[in-house]
């Protein structure tokens, strides 16, 4: 299982797929790892070179000591992709997974030729809401947030399944430090700027049940980019990927095809 240093910071990554395809990086929601896709995978058509790493602070990358920056988290992905050769992907992030992708596509157009939004904003909360949330846990741990956080990420029927308590143990068992730094780079992050002057294919995806990232906010940063295409998962939570996983599988190839990436 491949660590990579990255300026001194350990992240783990996986290869799936064709190695000679077109890439497909995936970066995951806070408290979750790679994981989060494997649902997705089992559905996408071949012809795909599929990235997935685990954020630093989650699964199996380092957790230096926080607070993180948006900056670094960004970082951490150009570094990663720089490392594996990897130029003009198509880059799925989810939450502040999203918001990794769209600093990325900012910063490096090089290595995202088109990029998929997935229940993220240009800027996801207020920063008391953030304030009150990092207390909280730096005062009980995650489990303090973890029965409000299942009921914003999924629907309530989702919520009666025993599949729920495996996204509830993945959360909880989140190293404290690395779920608290990222709750930091996610309170001091506003793309709003950078992200309206974005004009590669773009297609962004919101959950009609999402308590994080309600449809509205979604909406709302698709239409800060110039021909973005919006997408509604209805029946679904923040992490449709999970819930919905042959439908959101099927969004992604479509895109994939509209813009010539398979």
């Amino acid at each position: 299982m491949p660590l990579t240093e990255l300026q001194g910071t350990g992240i783990f990554w996986r290869e799936d797929g064709d190695p000679d395809g077109a890439p497909l990086v995936f970066a995951n929601s806070l408290g979750t790892d790679h994981r989060l896709w494997d649902g997705v995978l089992s559905h996408l058509p071949p012809g795909f070179r599929i990235i997935r790493y685990d954020k630093r602070g989650h699964g199996l990358s380092d957790c230096p000591s926080r607070p993180y920056s948006m900056g670094a988290l960004v970082s951490d992905a150009e570094r990663l992709l720089d490392h594996l050769k990897v130029r003009d992907s198509l880059f799925v992030g989810i939450s502040i997974g999203g918001m990794i992708a769209q600093g990325l596509a900012v910063k490096r157009l090089d290595l995202v030729r088109a990029m998929v939004l997935s229940n993220t904003a240009a800027k996801i909360g207020a920063h008391g809401t953030w304030d009150d949330r990092i207390a909280a846990v730096e005062a009980g741990g995650i489990e303090a947030l973890a029965d409000g956080t299942m009921e914003r990420w999924f629907s309530k029927p989702f919520r009666t399944t025993p599949d729920m308590r495996v996204w509830r143990h993945m959360l909880t068992r989140t190293p404290v430090e690395g779920y608290l730094g990222c709750m930091a780079a996610i309170r001091g992050t506003d793309f709003y700027t950078p992200t309206s002057g974005l004009t590669l294919p773009t297609m962004v995806i919101a959950g009609s049940e999402d308590g994080s990232t309600p449809p509205d906010l979604v909406r709302e940063t698709a239409e800060l980019i110039k021909g973005a295409r919006f997408e509604l998962m209805r029946g679904a939570g923040h992490l449709p990927c999970v819930e919905q996983p042959e439908a959101y599988a099927a969004l992604l190839a479509d895109f994939a095809r509209s813009v010539g990436h398979i």
